[in-house]
């Protein structure tokens, strides 16, 4: 699971027992100013950093945190959050302080609203207003955006020559046998997946064409060949370590989910210096990076932790 659309299940078990956030460890990074940070804004807070479980919202909730440290804050960490809703409401509630989130996901599963907007900004700018009556603060958000896409191995990309999904739907009309799809369970039935893809950009691929498979298995499935096409996440990192070919979403079907700091507003109100501080971040973050990160934990075994502080030291955010 990862943005949260797909978790309205697990959000209603939480909802229903409340978010559960009781537990937290100090971050304990010894961290100092480096180009954010500097005169230690954040001198006598104690901020409480929170992220959903999943590699990329770890890698988040750590860079976030390590940045709250270096600009002079005690930190307590309440990352990997099982779920969506639970990290989410921390943050509403004031039982934490700041996450990462993604806009697409606020706006279809918190703010309940069905149709996404396409323009990345302005769902960025709808969820801030729309979020803003529930006591959080969205600050500027980041080019790093976890939707949805179709991806293919080097060999397939030199034979089919697809570079965008509505090359793919010409390629079913001239040659249906040629799209072959690995897809999740979710994805295939899903108004913003498959059945809205296929509605958009005019495609009608035969049933015999699609195979459901759990999502680790897709990328393995389409690095070998075995599906011309696979489902994956765009910030994933096994899309470079395993130089797959990720189509142009060209009519903007997919939602957005960019990614972008949601702060209390209380939180904000006492420490109005926290977007100078993680502004330069997020503008920072796009999916080439978010890839690069996620590699790091999901194929080379690495610390979510450790990642971000490598990546903060390297950037020269801090030191």
């Amino acid at each position: 699971m990862r943005r949260g659309t797909r978790v309205l299940l697990a959000a209603a078990l939480l909802v229903s027992s409340g978010c559960g956030l009781t537990s937290g460890s100090p971050m304990a990074d010894d961290v100092k100013p480096g180009s954010i940070g500097q005169g230690e804004p954040l001198k006598g807070a104690e901020l409480t950093v929170t992220s959903k479980s999943f590699t990329e919202q770890l890698i988040l909730g750590a860079i976030m945190g390590i940045a709250f440290q270096a600009a002079g804050a005690e930190v307590v960490d309440r990352t990997g959050i099982q779920g969506s809703i639970g990290s989410r409401e921390a943050v509403r509630k004031g039982e934490a302080d700041a996450g990462y989130e993604y806009t697409g996901t606020a706006w279809i599963t918190y703010l309940g609203r069905s149709d996404p907007i396409p323009d990345p900004r302005a769902q960025w700018e709808a969820v801030r207003k729309a979020d803003a009556k529930n006591g959080v603060t969205w600050l500027e958000p980041s080019a790093l955006n976890n939707t949805y896409a179709l991806a293919m191995n080097q060999a397939n990309h030199r034979k089919y020559r697809t570079n965008t999904l509505s090359e793919v739907a010409a390629l079913s009309k001239s040659d249906p046998g040629a799209v072959t799809l690995c897809v999740e369970v979710e994805f295939a039935n899903r108004a913003d997946g498959l059945p809205g893809m296929e509605k958009a950009y005019g495609m009608d691929l035969p049933a015999r064409n699609i195979t459901q498979m759990d999502t680790g298995i897709i990328y393995t499935q389409v690095a070998k060949g075995s599906c011309v096409y696979g489902e994956v996440f765009t910030t994933d990192g096994r899309i470079k370590s395993m130089n797959l070919v990720v189509m142009a979403d060209d009519k903007k079907f997919f939602p957005n989910y960019n990614a972008a700091p949601m702060i209390n507003t209380k939180t904000l109100e006492k420490w109005p210096a926290i977007p100078k501080i993680l502004d330069p971040i997020s503008r920072k973050l796009d999916n080439s990076v978010a890839q690069d990160l996620n590699a790091k934990v999901d194929v080379d075994g690495e610390d979510p932790h450790q990642v971000a502080l490598d990546w903060m030291k390297e950037e020269g955010f801090v030191k």
